[in-house]
């Protein structure tokens, strides 16, 4: 019989994964780009790639909508957030606002679109001498009706400030658990953006990954409110047990929030991104990177793009990238600047 702690078992399926409300989008992106070239491209043959839209996972990487630089050149968002966790690799983030960062490596950048945003995010392969594998998860969060329209804004989790939590079963084997959002055990976090749905400590929000060694065994603890949607995505290893039901890897298993669930893992290292959230519980309209509530209010923000174009692009590229040997950093649209934090 199903442990009353699983709810169901979904296979995950094409991109980006199914969510469930407050999160409306999941992806997770992981390339393994060769040596990059004077450019920061990829010192490789494009030579029978869809340049523009280049999604084939050839050679196990993908330029995206890059046709030099693997990524994202300017695209519109508005109407809801975009946390992006850079586990590995380097992301150039440019936008609308003026504002420009490079961070990866195991940062996180949390944007709020608000009334809308345009950003670029390219992947530079910096290593000339060395492949240069890239990975990320994108998350879509969505923003209650009353936060809509607010400014855009974005903060940065540089990878020393995120809380990383060691277990040690009774065998010796060891989970690892990165706390992006939500606190575990009485670490905090870094605070989201001020609007963020996030910043409502009754959303109860977390965001994290788990890292179970070969064998190990950890009990993920059960969440304050059985009124939360909570997820857990089986992304990387074999199999292991959750809840005493064996689950192979590439399944999306959704929990009672309120309920513990032991975590058994089998002979590979294994990973897992666990997605937890109150529900906002309103009418969603949406077209690609536009949501808003009602098909009008749709309408209206493509009507505001095309006249505004969310402040227009002041890049002379489209997608933009950095010096090569510029560091991680942000420059904020307000000029503050930041410096990652040396570990």
């Amino acid at each position: 019989m199903k442990d009353k702690a699983i709810q169901a078992i979904r296979p995950l399926r094409g991109v980006p994964w199914e969510t469930a409300d407050p999160f409306m989008f999941c992806v997770h992106h992981y390339d393994l780009y060769p040596h990059g070239n004077e450019d920061l491209g990829p010192a490789a043959s494009l030579t029978g790639r869809r340049l523009g839209s280049d999604f084939s996972g050839k050679d196990g990487w993908s330029m995206y909508h890059g046709d030099v630089v693997p990524g994202f050149p300017q695209h519109p968002h508005t109407g809801f957030e975009t946390v992006t966790l850079a586990r590995q690799g380097l992301i150039d983030h440019s936008d609308s606002l003026g504002a420009t960062a490079r961070f990866g490596q195991g940062d996180a950048q949390w944007m709020t679109a608000g009334n809308g945003i345009v950003h670029s995010e390219m992947f530079p392969l910096l290593n000339q001498d060395a492949p240069n594998p890239t990975e990320l998860f994108q998350l879509w969060l969505n923003l209650p009706k009353q936060d809509k329209q607010v400014p855009p804004y974005f903060t940065m989790f540089w990878r020393n400030t995120i809380p990383t939590h060691s277990f040690t079963d009774s065998e010796g084997h060891t989970t690892t658990v990165t706390t992006v959002a939500g606190a575990l055990e009485g670490k905090q976090p870094p605070s989201p953006p001020p609007n963020s749905w996030a910043s409502r400590p009754e959303a109860h929000i977390a965001i994290w990954t788990i890292k179970l060694a070969p064998h190990a065994s950890w009990v993920l603890p059960g969440a304050s409110s059985s009124e939360l949607n909570r997820s857990l995505y089986f992304f990387k290893g074999e199999s292991l047990e959750i809840a005493g039901q064996s689950v192979s890897s590439n399944n999306r298993i959704i929990l009672h929030a309120d309920a513990e669930v032991s975590l058994k893992n089998g002979s590979e290292e294994s990973e897992l991104l666990l997605l937890q959230g109150k529900p906002i519980g309103e009418p969603v309209a949406q077209h690609g990177p536009f949501v808003a509530n009602t098909r009008e209010e749709l309408q209206e923000a493509f009507y505001r793009y095309r006249k505004t174009g969310f402040g227009g692009w002041p890049f002379d590229s489209d997608a933009p990238t950095h010096e090569r040997t510029k560091g991680r950093f942000a420059i904020h649209a307000d000029g503050t600047t930041e410096e990652a934090p040396k570990d």
